[in-house]
């Protein structure tokens, strides 16, 4: 049986879309990865998606900004 290539859930820049499956990323499957690599040290997250937020942006210019909050930071805040 031929093997599949499994292609990792990472952006593709300048459009910021899943290499994976297209979508906006962070995709579903990102977030849990990132979630579970992550899972300690919540804080590390947010400063790791705020950089790549910060770069989405310069990139996305037509973007408005508190979307991309949305998307790169409002899902990886801790729970209460």
């Amino acid at each position: 049986m031929p093997r599949r290539r499994y292609r990792k859930h990472l952006p593709t820049r300048p459009t910021w879309r899943c290499a994976a499956c297209g979508i906006a990323w962070p995709c579903s499957a990102a977030k849990l990865r990132l979630l579970g690599e992550y899972r300690h040290d919540r804080l590390a997250l947010t400063v790791y998606l705020a950089t790549l937020q910060a770069e989405a942006s310069a990139q996305l210019s037509e973007v408005d900004p508190s979307r991309l909050t949305g998307r790169f930071l409002s899902w990886a805040r801790a729970r209460a």
